[in-house]
């Protein structure tokens, strides 16, 4: 059995850890699986002992979670950028939150001015995709309805038309993600739920994190199988190039493209008789 190294650490107990944090133990093995918390030292299978001075650390982390809604890979990043620069968490911590505080709120006439057609944001009203909210008397969007938002927008940008891909269309969309995250939530209280006791509200973190990421990689795994077992006849065909030889008004004559389908001239009909 390993013993305790002799040095100036300061090495407590799980159990400790998460009552000087006020963070559950759940939470910070997470922390620890994800990275952001080194190893503990362990003495043995089971017993293993934290360093103390990570206790603003799990905490800083919890707070970038809960207020921020940070995903845990860019608290990671600030981390990493506090180690490297040689700053303190904190002063990291609040340089990130200063850089995002514009972010977290935006007014509803900002973002019409952004270009997000009025018509559009009713109907995500209309369907509950996003919910007017108000700051100091001004009214507008934040969290997970100002980054669809902003999805939509980037979309926008990267040429993906209205025409191409219509608002209206996240109206099936919505159908769908409320189906699946029925029957999570059902699957969730039937097995998680009653099996972990006092634990529940760390594994509920946790459990949400996974289950984004896990619905993510399941829908990019059936877009490649439905795109490997789908006839290519199926699939919509190219656009058409222009052609030198196009009609006056731009389009092949019906000779032509009856040539082009099948490699043999059509048939002429004979014509009717009056």
């Amino acid at each position: 059995m390993a013993e305790l190294p002799e040095d100036d650490v300061d090495r407590v107990k799980m159990s400790v850890l998460a009552r000087r944090s006020g963070v559950p133990a759940a939470t910070i093995k997470h922390y620890v699986r994800e990275g952001l918390l080194p190893e503990p030292f362990r003495t043995s299978r089971n017993m293993a002992y934290y360093d103390a001075s990570l206790v603003p650390r799990i905490q800083a982390i919890k707070e970038l979670q809960r207020t921020r809604f940070l995903p845990l890979k860019v608290i990671k990043g600030i981390l990493e950028e506090a180690e490297d620069s040689g700053l303190e968490l904190a002063d990291v911590v609040q340089r990130v939150l200063d850089n995002k505080s514009e972010q977290d709120f935006r007014s509803r006439e900002a973002v019409l001015e952004a270009g997000v057609p009025a018509e559009q944001l009713s109907f995500f009203e209309k369907l509950g995709l996003v919910r007017p909210d108000e700051q100091d008397g001004v009214v507008g969007y934040r969290g997970d309805d100002l980054e669809l938002l902003r999805i939509l927008g980037t979309a926008r940008r990267a040429g993906i038309t209205p025409e191409m891909l219509p608002h209206t269309i996240l109206q099936p969309y919505v159908k769908a993600v409320y189906d699946l995250a029925k029957l999570e939530l059902e699957l969730f209280e039937q097995g998680v739920a009653v099996a972990a006791g006092s634990n529940l509200p760390s594994i509920v973190e946790v459990a949400t994190e996974l289950s984004e990421r896990l619905v993510m990689v399941l829908r990019r795994k059936m877009l490649q199988q439905i795109l490997a077992t789908r006839p290519r006849d199926s699939r919509p065909p190219p656009p058409a190039a222009s052609e030198p030889n196009a009609t006056k008004g731009g389009t092949k004559s019906a000779t032509k493209v009856a040539k082009t389908a099948n490699g043999s001239k059509p048939t002429k009909r004979a014509p009717r008789s009056s």
